[in-house]
């Protein structure tokens, strides 16, 4: 009797979840992962994998030179930097070996069965699906559904990056989106040593206005786009060198489209204006409701 050839395992990190169906462009991208499992010679070195660059949506141009983009390099996980409800992020080395490196935050939506966003029905509305069976699936909240917010959830935070880098806003460059997985850069130091939030610093007078500032203008440039953040707090602002750098943007809300657009506007600024406020910055100086007001009329354009 001839025996049954043995069927290569993939790592558990590869295996697809047998709960719920995935969204088309996850299965694709899912049968390419397999492919390249079984094709792909050994990763060298402690690597983790080859890069994902080639097969990944990419981030706009210009594009920064410290963007590694050979197809010889390979990627190392060098651990959990946050672990959130939605995603956790990880701090990656992406470098040929023996040539160029750089780290990027990666940034990993969970899988449906572990995944909380159970805040999302508000953010969603004004984002529209091709396929009225994924909307359903949404509505309902079943097992694809979940799936297919994940994946809208990737979408519009990468998208959201590559316009306000484009626009000149404080983010981190997205250098690239491969399913789930965001990839962008890191905001810290060379040793790994990630910049800290804005909630935890204890500026003095001084820093704290000018801070204040830069966040004004930060605001006034995304509402100029008709934008704004959505969940703002001083939890998603990081300061590296004395700069503010926005992070966390899948539920970014369109202000004019989204019904409940103008109302996450101004709970983005209340919300963040108070943290200042509980600072030591004067409410004369915030003056948030001159500040809702204006941002409204440049977001209404």
């Amino acid at each position: 009797m001839r025996s049954r050839a043995r069927r290569r395992r993939l790592p558990d990190r590869l295996q697809p979840s047998r709960r719920g169906r995935l969204t088309e462009n996850e299965k694709a991208r899912l049968a390419r992962v397999r492919e390249d499992a079984e094709a792909d010679p050994v990763v060298p070195g402690r690597a983790d994998r080859w890069s994902t660059w080639d097969r990944a949506e990419q981030g706009p141009p210009p594009r920064p030179d410290w963007v590694v983009t050979e197809l010889a390099a390979v990627d190392t996980d060098l651990g959990v930097l946050k672990s959130g409800k939605e995603a956790d992020v990880h701090l990656l080395r992406r470098g040929v070996p023996g040539g160029r490196q750089m780290l990027v935050a990666a940034k990993r939506y969970r899988s449906s069965d572990r995944r909380d966003f159970h805040r999302d029905a508000a953010y969603l509305e004004g984002r529209r699906m091709r396929r009225s069976r994924e909307m359903r699936a949404i509505a309902k909240r079943t097992s694809f559904g979940r799936n297919v917010i994940a994946e809208q959830w990737a979408v519009a935070e990468f998208s959201a990056l590559c316009t306000l880098w484009s626009i000149g806003a404080p983010v981190p460059y997205p250098v690239q989106r491969d399913g789930t997985e965001l990839l962008m850069e890191f905001v810290g130091d060379q040793d790994g040593t990630a910049a800290p939030r804005l909630a935890q610093l204890r500026p003095d007078r001084e820093q704290l206005h000018q801070l204040w500032l830069q966040l004004v203008a930060l605001l006034d440039l995304m509402a100029g786009a008709g934008l704004t953040h959505g969940d703002l707090s001083a939890y998603n602002l990081l300061v590296h060198d004395g700069q503010l750098v926005l992070i966390d943007l899948p539920q970014i809300v369109d202000v004019v489209i989204n019904p409940n657009g103008e109302r996450f506007l101004e709970r983005d600024v209340r919300n963040v204006a108070a943290w200042f406020h509980r600072r030591g910055l004067p409410e004369s100086v915030t003056d948030v409701d001159s500040l809702v007001a204006d941002l409204l009329d440049v977001a209404r354009g």
